[in-house]
């Protein structure tokens, strides 16, 4: 019997097996022929499974004959349906559902795509008129990226600067610095807290916040016209059809910190108005007005970081009112560990000489904190109202330790390993700021022919860096052992406050009226806005040294004074240097209107028309020390026409060529005459700067051929005539001084090709992206000569092409997807690779500071559970990749340094590393 067993059981799991059947299938949008996914498959008999990626199904298990399935999916109607089912051979189904809206009586609440999810988003890129990109909320969610600065690396024809910790902090489009682009929020340009420059730094943002990301790479006549780069769109959540509740809550580590400490300083006592604006201009001040924590410092290991968000959002009143309230908070531990190699060029070398090295150790919290809000009533189908409010404030609390070896006759990197030391210590605490407020309005008149749209927009911007605290020891090396002595000589303590404000008010509007004939239709569109922006920019600077003891000596650490704080100190100009020529107001008022067209046929779309800017730009030095031009004032006109052609091949390919004309206008900072020293050199104001304008070519060719999966291929030329550039400068009375400033070199040329190709196989999909960038660039540079005649050395200029500061000849995405609806699971490796770009213009030719090509390596992932609920992590810069500069050439006199700095023929001026960051989170959503 047992032997019977062994025989017979075998046989009918076989049998079974045989008997069983699989049904292979898609399940599609019934409107729009999109593939579904996440959608559920089940039988009757108990099988079930879900649409992958493409929106393709299989299920398994099945007895053959007569069975029932279910398709079921969110906002869609269920579909039941009987089959029969084969052995084997079972042909492809097929299914189509329709979506579950409700009529809502005489109050009709259009479905638009939000693009929060990847299928809307590519519909808008494809229906959009403007060249763009658009990466979705839901992309986000799932990303590795916590600010919009980090999601914009995501983006083809994308690179980002990173900030001093290694987070993405501005957006360089197309190889256009990211002076060449702007910033809105919900279609409205923001102002930026920059002390220096118009663009807005993106790490201010963070990502949950938002709808989705949009990239404008053309203008129409509709948009602002100064994004000769493009332009960076935030959408922010809007109200759901239903009570939504989103919230996280995450932890996490910097991998660099698992190394080192975190050093670290007492803010609580930093006083945010300087001696002079609490006591007056005349007032003396003394060490007693400055607090002491920012020379008293801690080294510990940080908490971790703490990082949360939450969104409630509801419509009321049959749908009418729509309310949605958002909140994002994070408080981190970053920083990085640089060395810096000083250099200049001596004398008639072709390649500069290193002439001593820091190494820094930054360690920063930064604590991000984003608010939205949006109402909107919806008063009939003619008419709607919106009010919504953003705000955003980032502080960053930095600690800089420096320690700096002197190349000199002293030093000696073997036999002795002596040096002289310089130990330098910043503390600096930055808070920026943004906040917008927008009512908005949509109004259709004669049956939808006449609309018009308006918006009241208030925004202002804000940038304080108080009591910034640099502090400078002198030290020696002696055989290897370093150790500290007394202030260094010029300067040893100064304390800083800078602030500015920017303030916007504007007013848009937009009048459209539409004619149709038969299957062709035309808009006619017209409009403009006004914008009355104010600045106020201010510096004061008190510089404090310690008096030497009764024996003429100075105080020596660890002898005289054990801690910084120890000090007496005097201030060397107690009326803190009021008279600055940082401290200024300014104004920019423009003025625009535009006309266009869109005709609409068939297969033919054409935009086209012009705007026009007028622009009033001034300042006014509230001190003025001597300088020429106190007061300072550019007016102009610029006309910016555009056209736009897109044809479609068939339902899902399309043709998409531009023109348009775009300018860039100087910043506050760029054109007022002052002169300041940050980081290693001076700086200086330009008033004589004027504006660029470009002309601007698109061809590209786009293809939609799934729910979410798209292939682009193009290309674009730009011809910037005045393009702004930094360049280091001689001084017209003392040549041997040099500054930064900026400047207009001619005319540039910047052209490229980019491809973007998102495709998905069931649970799998791959996002790629590559583009290739060429620009050219004649600036004038210094060399250095021996005079035939009298033997003396001469400086003469020479003309040197480059590529344009920040370009990057190949930048390329790519990111391996993995999508498990049935279990929940969301995963993606994301890889970013930034070619070399220049850093640095140098004053000298080829002494220019390269950027090496580099890789960042991200990860994340999320397991979904029943009732709302899933885990989620995140991790960052696995590869801890860092960042390189060099120069072009090398110097024989660096060869007495003992370090690895010469490669390729390359010698390395700086590099930073930054650590790996590791993030684990709960996700609740409630729908």
């Amino acid at each position: 019997m047992k032997k019977l067993l062994q025989v017979l059981i075998p046989l009918m799991l076989t049998a079974a097996t045989l008997s069983a059947a699989h049904i292979k299938g898609h399940v599609y949008d019934k409107q729009s022929g999109e593939p579904l996914v996440g959608a559920t498959i089940s039988s009757n008999t108990g099988q079930a499974t879900s649409t992958g990626l493409d929106g393709s199904f299989e299920l398994k298990g099945l007895k053959v004959g007569q069975v029932t399935l279910r398709v079921s999916y969110i906002t869609y109607k269920t579909i039941t349906r009987d089959v029969t089912v084969l052995k084997e051979d079972n042909p492809h189904v097929k299914f189509y559902m329709e979506s579950a809206g409700k009529d809502l009586g005489e109050v009709t609440v259009r479905a638009t795509a939000s693009g929060s999810n990847d299928r809307d988003a590519r519909r808008i890129e494809q229906n959009a008129t403007q060249v763009m990109n658009i990466v979705s909320g839901k992309s986000i969610e799932v990303s590795p990226d916590l600010t919009v600065a980090n999601v914009m690396q995501r983006v083809s024809g994308v690179s980002i600067e990173r900030n001093s910790n290694g987070d993405g902090q501005y957006a360089i489009l197309r190889g256009m610095d990211k002076r060449y682009n702007y910033t809105l929020v919900n279609g409205v340009k923001i102002p930026s807290p920059d002390n220096k420059y118009r663009y807005v730094p993106l790490d201010l943002f963070p990502s949950d916040l938002l709808d989705r990301l949009e990239v404008y790479k053309t203008l129409t006549p509709n948009l602002e016209g100064d994004a000769i780069g493009g332009a960076v769109n935030m959408v922010m959540k809007n109200a759901p059809d239903h009570f939504q509740i989103n919230a996280n809550i995450a932890t996490g580590y910097s991998q660099l910190f698992f190394d080192r400490n975190f050093t670290s300083y007492d803010a609580s006592g930093i006083s945010h108005k300087s001696p002079y604006e609490i006591n007056g201009r005349n007032y003396n001040a003394t060490q007693a007005d400055f607090a002491k924590g920012t020379l008293q410092y801690t080294s510990k290991k940080p908490a971790p970081n703490a990082i949360g968000s939450i969104s409630i959002g509801q419509r009321f009143f049959d749908s009418k009112l729509g309310v949605i309230v958002a909140g994002s908070y994070q408080n981190t531990y970053r920083g990085s560990n640089s060395t810096f190699y000083n250099s200049a060029v001596d004398g008639t070398d072709a390649f500069a000489k290193i002439t001593s090295k820091s190494y820094r150790e930054y360690s920063e919290q930064q604590k991000r904190l984003g608010l939205h809000g949006k109402i909107d009533y919806v008063f009939d189908k003619n008419n709607k109202i919106s009010l919504y409010n953003v705000y955003v404030d980032l502080k960053n609390q930095q600690l800089r330790d420096q320690v700096t070896t002197t190349y000199n006759n002293i030093y000696t990197a073997s036999g002795g390993n002596n040096a002289e030391l310089v130990y330098s210590t910043r503390a600096r605490l930055t808070e920026q700021q943004i906040y917008n407020t927008t009512l908005h309005g949509d109004h259709k008149f004669f049956d939808d022919k006449f609309k018009v749209q308006w918006s009241g927009v208030y925004s202002s911007a804000r940038n304080e860096v108080p009591d910034n605290t640099n502090i400078s020891v002198n030290g020696l090396r002696t055989n290897g052992q370093d150790t500290r002595l007394s202030l260094v000589n010029t300067n040893p303590v100064e304390r800083r406050w800078e602030r500015n404000t920017d303030e916007d008010k504007a007013g848009y509007l937009d009048l459209t009226y539409s004619i149709k004939s038969g299957a062709n239709k035309i808009d006619f569109m017209a409009g403009g806005l006004y914008r009355d922006k104010e600045r106020a920019g201010f510096f004061n600077k008190y510089n404090l040294f310690a008096p030497l003891k009764a024996d003429g000596t100075a105080p020596r650490y660890g002898v005289d004074f054990q801690s910084y704080s120890d000090l007496n100190l005097t201030v060397s100009n107690p009326q803190g240097g009021v008279a600055n020529s940082l401290t200024y107001d300014a104004s920019e008022k423009i003025g625009a209107g535009y006309g266009m067209f869109k005709f609409t046929a068939d297969k033919l779309e054409l935009i086209g028309g012009a705007r026009v800017e007028h622009t009033n730009q001034g300042y006014n030095l509230l001190f003025p020390q001597g300088e020429s031009r106190p007061t300072g004032s550019q007016v102009y006109t610029d006309v910016l026409p555009s056209a736009t052609l897109k044809y479609h091949l068939t339902d899902k390919a399309q043709l998409h060529a531009s023109y348009y004309k775009a300018v860039n206008r100087p910043g506050f900072y760029e054109i007022v005459p002052s002169k300041i020293v940050n980081e290693e050199y001076e700086e200086r104001g330009n008033p004589d700067l004027k504006r660029a304008l470009a002309d601007n070519y698109d061809l590209r060719y786009e293809l939609f051929p799934g729910a979410s999966e798209q292939l682009l291929v193009g290309g674009f030329y730009k011809r910037i005539k005045n393009p702004i550039e930094y360049t280091f400068q001689p001084d017209a009375v003392r040549g041997q001084d040099i500054y930064y400033t900026p400047g207009n070199f001619g005319t540039a040329h910047n052209y490229g090709a980019e491809i973007d190709y998102i495709k998905f196989f069931s649970k799998i999909g791959v996002k790629a992206n590559y583009t290739y960038t060429h620009s050219r660039i004649t600036t004038p540079k210094t060399a250095r000569r021996i005079n035939a005649t009298t033997g003396d050395q001469e400086a003469y200029l020479v003309n040197q092409s480059r590529p344009l500061y920040g370009q990057s000849a190949h930048i390329g995405n790519i990111s391996l997807l993995y999508k498990d609806t049935k279990h929940g699971w969301d995963a993606q490796v994301a890889g970013a690779y930034t070619g070399e770009r220049i850093n640095t213009v140098s004053q000298f030719l080829n002494n220019d500071l390269w950027q090496k090509g580099f890789v960042q390596m991200d990860a994340s992932a999320e397991k979904r559970f029943k009732n709302g609920i899933s885990v989620f992590v995140k991790a960052n810069n696995i590869l801890n990749t860092p960042s390189k500069l060099y120069i072009k050439g090398t110097n024989s006199a660096n060869d007495d340094i003992k370090e690895q700095l010469v490669s390729n023929g390359q010698t390395l001026i700086r590099s930073d590393y930054y650590g790996q960051s590791y993030l684990i989170g709960l996700r609740y959503k409630f729908n």
